[in-house]
């Protein structure tokens, strides 16, 4: 199970002691540090990364909005607040939770699972931004944004990028898998097209840098759904 590191933004004393008694039951949870207030907080993060801030709203002269603002990017974020006002900003700043206080521990639980399954589906789909191809006796960095369109030519595949063509002997499966939630899809047996290339669709074939490839209808579902996204 994956660890996930945390932080406490807290500003009452007994509500940051149950804060941290609520975290250390939870096994994948991972006390980091805790802090009283927003600038305190802050300057902790410009020095450290963690997975989750546990964020009051009330925390000083940096309130948790302001925290959240600027943090929203970097890490998970549960506002944990007496408050619910504030709720639909906290949405909108894309916050994977809002604890109401004083909430009990398995609504606390609840929301940390909901913050491991966020964590762990971004992991899953981050979109890769380059290929080791299997190429002679080495191994070829190549930029994905590079390919234009990888072609099956029997035992060898053919990648096309802007600049050259690259023979490799791994096979589209292999391919695939390693292009898993990028731009480079499969269109037909024989060819896989780089989405971001694509210059026109017209009956059923791809015009790639005035290549015509074909879209076979085993492959056109997804491709046109990969299109659509």
């Amino acid at each position: 199970m994956r660890q996930i590191s945390c932080i406490i933004v807290e500003d009452e004393p007994l509500a940051m002691e149950r804060m941290q008694s609520y975290v250390a039951k939870v096994p994948f949870l991972s006390l980091q540090a805790q802090f009283d207030n927003g600038i305190d907080a802050l300057l902790y993060l410009k020095q450290h990364t963690v997975d989750l801030l546990l964020l009051d709203i009330n925390t000083g002269e940096v309130s948790g909005i302001q925290l959240a603002e600027q943090l929203s990017k970097e890490c998970a974020i549960v506002f944990t607040t007496a408050y619910p006002e504030f709720a639909i900003k906290g949405f909108e700043l894309n916050i994977t939770d809002y604890l109401l206080k004083p909430f009990p521990f398995d609504r606390f639980y609840m929301a940390m699972e909901r913050v491991q399954q966020s964590l762990t589906s971004l992991i899953h789909n981050v979109a890769p931004t380059s290929l080791f191809v299997k190429t002679e006796y080495r191994l070829e960095k190549v930029s994905l944004n590079s390919i234009l369109f990888i072609e099956g030519m029997g035992d060898y595949r053919r990648i096309h990028t802007d600049k050259k063509r690259i023979m490799t002997l791994q096979t589209f499966k292999e391919l695939e898998k390693d292009l898993e939630n990028s731009a480079i899809v499969r269109i037909h047996k024989s060819y896989m097209v780089n989405l971001n290339h694509i210059e026109a669709i017209e009956r059923e074939r791809v015009s790639i840098k005035g290549e015509l490839l074909p879209v076979s209808e085993t492959y056109k579902d997804l491709f046109y759904q990969r299109l659509n996204k």
